[in-house]
């Protein structure tokens, strides 16, 4: 006999599977500072492992981490003038990719050369251009200086790295327009919620106020606190966020990053940190301070989001509402980077926009935050 519930149609999650090759665009590879201590850094990111390194004249140059010779790791090898040194034979590499001497030999073959990659300093942070094909980043494709970074209007960064294994990057960039889940895992009250997708850019407008029946996250723990923010992705990997939070008649400005940048296919190290601007009644301590207060608030957000990504799985067919934002046009958006250039569609980085309603979310949740609150008496 067929029952009702056997006629019931069910969806069935498509797990899909991860993209074998990287994205193209710039990758954050964390505070430019942290490579100037002398040493050469092992980077391993885009299936493989880098160098990094610092020339006397304090320029960032990264290579492919094993020497062409006979594989040596040259993050294992020695800072020597302008050059990187094997551990293995001491072949010297310069920044551009040239051995540019064998110490042993009477010359250099013509073919010792390495691959350098191309970097970008900027707002004290090092990037490095990915391109399976080769390119080179249009001027237009770049991240945005911080306007008063390089006259010290702003306090140092604060700097976090966190390796993930077990899920793609895709899943830090899904949040871009999950509105939702900033109530249910971040304690966030989001009362508005806009995206735009253009060109290699797509932002989140947000202006949200902590839960007062749970306190955690910086913002929240600051009195009455709302907060604007204006997240724009700059490509596949770069989240800049300018982000205001007014408590008791006071608007401190600051300066979020949210990256990463892939290690294999199924694991990335995400990074963030935070700056705050330097105001007449903040001395340079204070604006430390509350630069590390944001970002103490913003690691355990960011846990709270692994640990719902060690957990859950990858789905390439959601089923939404209205409300959960346009998912499909963000990871249209966000196919761009992983296609050749011939291949980018015109649907893939024309302007789109869409703004949440909030009003039933709202409603629905000051209930939720009021019974919580009254339970809890």
């Amino acid at each position: 006999m067929t029952t009702q519930l056997d006629r019931v149609e069910t969806r069935d999650i498509d797990a899909g599977t991860n993209p074998t090759r990287f994205a193209r665009g710039w990758h954050c590879l964390g505070l430019a500072a942290s490579f100037r201590d002398g040493r050469p850094h092992q980077i391993d990111v885009f299936g493989t492992s880098l160098v990094v390194f610092a020339d006397t004249a304090g320029a960032l140059h990264v290579l492919d981490a094993f020497c062409r010779h006979m594989g040596g790791n040259l993050a294992h090898g020695e800072i020597k003038g302008d050059a990187i040194a094997c551990p293995f034979h001491d072949w010297r590499w310069s920044g551009n990719g040239r051995c540019e001497a064998i110490p042993y030999a009477r010359r250099t073959p013509k073919l010792a050369r390495t691959k350098s990659w191309l970097t970008m300093e900027r707002n004290g942070l090092l990037f490095v251009w990915n391109c399976p094909q080769g390119s080179t980043p249009p001027a237009n494709v770049t991240v945005p200086e911080i306007d008063g970074y390089e006259d010290g209007q702003w306090s140092d960064w604060t700097w976090t790295t966190i390796r993930v294994d077990g899920s793609h990057c895709r899943e830090i960039v899904d949040n871009v327009v999950d509105m939702a889940h900033f109530f249910y895992v971040h304690y966030q009250m989001p009362e508005f919620f806009k995206n735009v997708f253009e060109g290699h850019v797509a932002a989140q407008y947000m202006r949200s106020y902590g839960r007062d029946d749970i306190k955690t996250g910086v913002q929240m723990d600051l009195p009455e606190a709302q907060t604007v923010s204006d997240a724009l992705y700059y490509g596949p990997s770069f989240m800049l966020d300018t982000i205001q939070t007014v408590a008791e008649g006071t608007t401190i400005e600051s300066k979020l990053v949210n990256c990463h940048y892939p290690v294999t296919s199924d694991s990335f190290v995400l990074q963030f940190g935070t700056i705050v601007k330097k105001v007449d009644v903040m001395s340079d301590e204070q604006a430390r301070e509350m630069a590390t207060l944001f970002t103490d608030g913003l690691e355990e957000q960011f846990h709270q989001d692994i640990e719902i990504w060690k957990h859950k799985s990858r789905i390439e067919n959601p089923l939404l509402t209205e409300e959960d934002g346009p998912v499909y046009q963000l990871r249209r958006w966000y196919s761009q980077f992983y296609v050749d250039l011939d291949d980018v569609t015109p649907d893939m980085t024309a302007r789109y926009e869409f703004e949440v309603d909030t009003t039933r979310a709202l409603e629905s949740w000051h209930r939720e935050v009021d019974e919580n609150i009254a339970a809890a008496r």
